[in-house]
């Protein structure tokens, strides 16, 4: 497989990783599918069967079968999974033309790991190297996300997928059920009248992300009119209702599913987690009160923003995450919160750092009146620097 990025490597950190490094063995994955680990990707080569010297911790495969050229060579939706890997760890996989995935069934067959194992030497000519120069990156994304996290939140199939899997809500095994179906043997005369003979769909079990659900309801059950109006403008009470309900023990872990949401997306043309990002963006932006409360919940927020913000081209917000200005309202919202009486002096001063970054890379002007659905821009003086 042909690498897009490739650096150098330390010979003491290629000798670790030689030694301590994961090892996926992937075999029979056709030739053009197109494979990714963490923040890099190929289109696999006739050669192709793994990588070599993974570092240990949580990474993100991910592939999609692409079809040969003579037969138009479209590129079918990404499948991905979180894996947790350990020191000299071995992970053995054969791929299903049928299903176009990955069945990593062998790995549980101790005797066939064992083989390969001893066999590894005749197989590292076809393994690729892990794409190290880009390790600080993929930590920078992760930092926050635990592997308990990602189980947690990954479909209980184990696989992230960039589409629905979905099924009839109703099987239509009995004639009854049949029968109860609106008629198709006519034209339909409207719009509505065509979708409500589609078939009810639901996504298949198991197939669902497991994110935290946040309340549709900003404000407690029998709140008086002066509480919902606050609890519209402060989103205290719903965030702190979300880590109570699925971080307690741990807040910060809140980040994490940030990131999980962040990586299935951008890694994982997962549109479900960008829907997700934003709306936990929105929580977590807009709890005045909890900035009091949480400072390093909050002070973690920047740091996890300013790497995902890093990793995404800035005309990516004009097309997507600018639509109806989320982005530069919901961060204006942040800063201002953050600059508020009994907010700490350390995130008080993060955020007026992180703010003036963005001003300068995107040029979003956060003191302006944010009334249009395009983003604000400024035009910087020649020579303007931030320090």
């Amino acid at each position: 497989m042909a690498s897009n990025s490739r650096v150098d490597m330390d010979p003491d950190v290629a000798r670790r990783l030689f030694e301590d490094g994961a090892t996926l063995v992937l075999l029979g994955v056709p030739q053009g599918t197109e494979f990714g680990i963490d923040c890099n990707s190929w289109q696999v080569g006739p050669r192709f069967r793994g990588v070599k010297m993974i570092p240990p911790g949580l990474h993100f495969v991910n592939y999609c079968s692409v079809n040969p050229p003579s037969c138009g060579g479209e590129v079918g939706p990404k499948t991905g999974m979180f894996l947790s890997l350990q020191p000299r760890d071995i992970l053995l996989a054969n791929w299903d033309p049928k299903e176009e995935d990955l069945d990593f069934s062998a790995s549980q067959n101790e005797e066939e790991v064992s083989r390969v194992r001893a066999n590894l030497q005749d197989l590292d000519p076809y393994l690729g190297p892990y794409p190290y120069e880009l390790m600080r990156k993929w930590v920078s994304l992760t930092d926050h996300l635990s592997e308990e996290v990602a189980k947690s939140l990954q479909p209980l199939s184990g696989r992230v997928r960039a589409y629905s899997d979905v099924v009839p809500e109703v099987d239509f095994r009995h004639t009854k059920d049949r029968a109860q179906q609106p008629r198709n043997d006519t034209a339909c005369q409207t719009m509505k009248e065509g979708l409500d003979r589609l078939p009810k769909m639901k996504q298949r079990e198991g197939t669902q992300l497991r994110f935290s659900v946040i309340p549709d309801k900003t404000y407690p059950p029998g709140a008086t009119p002066a509480q919902i109006t606050q609890c519209s403008l402060d989103f205290t009470y719903a965030l702190e209702s979300v880590l109570d309900k699925n971080h307690k023990q741990n807040p910060l872990n809140l980040l994490g599913e940030l990131q999980f949401a962040f990586v299935c997306f951008l890694f994982g043309n997962v549109y479900e987690g960008f829907e997700h990002w934003k709306r936990l963006l929105s929580l977590l932006c807009r709890a005045e009160v909890a900035m009091r409360k949480h400072k390093e919940l909050f002070l973690g927020l920047i740091a996890v923003l300013y790497h995902q913000l890093g990793e995404i081209p800035p005309d990516f917000f004009v097309d997507i995450v600018s639509q109806s200005n989320f982005l530069t309202s919901t961060l204006q919202d942040f800063f201002q919160f953050a600059s508020g009486p009994g907010v700490d002096g350390a995130l008080c001063k993060r955020a007026e750092k992180f703010k003036a970054h963005l001003t300068k890379k995107f040029s979003w002007d956060f003191d302006a009146d944010l009334d249009d659905c395009a983003p604000v821009v400024v035009d910087l003086p020649e020579g303007f620097t931030v320090d």
